[in-house]
């Protein structure tokens, strides 16, 4: 039986969003029926809103949450009913060629509930990253859900989903940083904090948090960052050289992703050094970088999606290591609004007032 709900609609391009009803069916195969339990504000969202990722609207908007399954499909064994769990948009297939080499964090062919949540009057929705989380409850691929300790706060866990797990993956998993490197951030919004959170984590003696906003900054020192630099006022390269004894920072994490960030991250990096993309740009944007400078600096030149995490295997991991006072994950939280304060929370962000807005339902 089918059930009526309210959740955060963006209708169409650029317009504000509404809590509207939507018609969410029971999970089929494969699928799972979560109640939402919180969901973070990402700028992902307000990507979907502004058409900047396709204009499949209307947008079931909301992607960063944790929940509790509510109900399961036929042929789902790997959550049950009554589970708390953290929602992934990377259901792995288990069956293309990367998982069956043993890389399913590069898995090609994820996926995502086949049924079709609507709005009362039969319009399907397009849910945000396959998930759709600002609503009291949502459907997903089972494969969505990833099973957590369950003490954990919810506004807490459910940030894991999205920017803060692509930014702690980006220097962890793609960045491999070990201990004693000398780590550089460009960009200290909630994915760059979080690669400086992770860098923390792994050992880095130097962590240099770069940005143009001294408030980024101020969080950056919070989440572990040994130095700061604001490259508005001061040449960022100049900078990091001088805080590494003249070579450059091991990793360079550009959270940013826009082609002035990359280039200043190619340049701030050691000889053989690393440097990592998160940050995404748009399809307009063009980088040109001498192919001399490519060939002779040598290292390694990566994009990180997702932070290349695989939920069942780093979820549950980061969950432990916050419950452990090990990782600040509560310092994401800027405040906690309800449904109808998405819109307020997007302006919020636009001016850079908060690291992360959850809704708690």
């Amino acid at each position: 039986m089918s059930q009526q709900v309210r959740g955060v609609v963006s209708l169409a391009k650029g317009a504000p969003v509404s809590v509207e009803t939507i018609i969410v069916p029971d999970p089929g195969p494969g699928e799972a029926v979560v109640k939402i339990q919180a969901c973070g504000v990402c700028h992902t969202d307000l990507h979907y809103r502004e058409g900047g990722i396709n204009d499949d609207f209307p947008f079931l908007l909301g992607h960063e949450a944790a929940g509790v399954v509510e109900s399961v499909g036929p042929d789902v064994t790997d959550v049950a009913p009554g589970d708390f769990v953290i929602l992934n948009w990377r259901a792995v297939c288990g069956s293309c060629r990367a998982c069956l080499r043993g890389r399913p964090h590069l898995c090609f062919n994820t996926h995502n509930a086949k049924q079709k949540m609507t709005l009362e009057d039969g319009t399907e929705l397009s849910p945000a990253l396959g998930i759709g989380a600002f609503i009291e409850k949502t459907l997903v691929a089972a494969g969505q859900c990833t099973k957590v300790d369950p003490s954990v706060r919810p506004a807490v866990a459910g940030l894991l989903g999205c920017g803060v797990m692509a930014g702690l993956g980006a220097a962890l998993n793609t960045g491999n940083v070990n201990r004693d490197d000398t780590v550089a951030v460009i960009g200290c919004g909630g994915v760059g904090n979080a690669a400086i959170a992770g860098a923390r984590l792994a050992g880095a003696k130097t962590i240099i948090a770069v940005d143009v906003d001294d408030k980024k900054l101020e969080w950056a020192t919070e989440f572990g960052a040994t130095h700061t630099v604001n490259s508005k006022l001061t040449d960022a390269v100049a900078a990091i050289q001088g805080l590494t004894g003249g070579f450059g920072a091991d990793l360079v994490v550009d959270a940013v992703g826009r082609p002035e960030t990359y280039r200043t991250a190619f340049y701030a990096r050691d000889l053989a050094g690393t440097v990592v993309l998160v940050g995404v740009p748009n399809p307009e944007m063009k980088l040109e970088l001498p192919l001399a400078d490519v060939f002779g600096r040598g290292g390694s030149l990566k994009s990180s999606w997702y932070g290349d995490c695989l939920p069942s295997r780093d979820f549950p991991t980061m969950v432990d290591l916050h419950l452990q006072g090990r990782l600040p994950l509560e310092k994401f939280v800027s405040e906690t609004i309800a449904l109808d304060g998405v819109e307020e929370a997007f302006t919020k962000m636009q001016k850079g007032e908060v690291l992360r807005s959850v809704v708690v339902l």
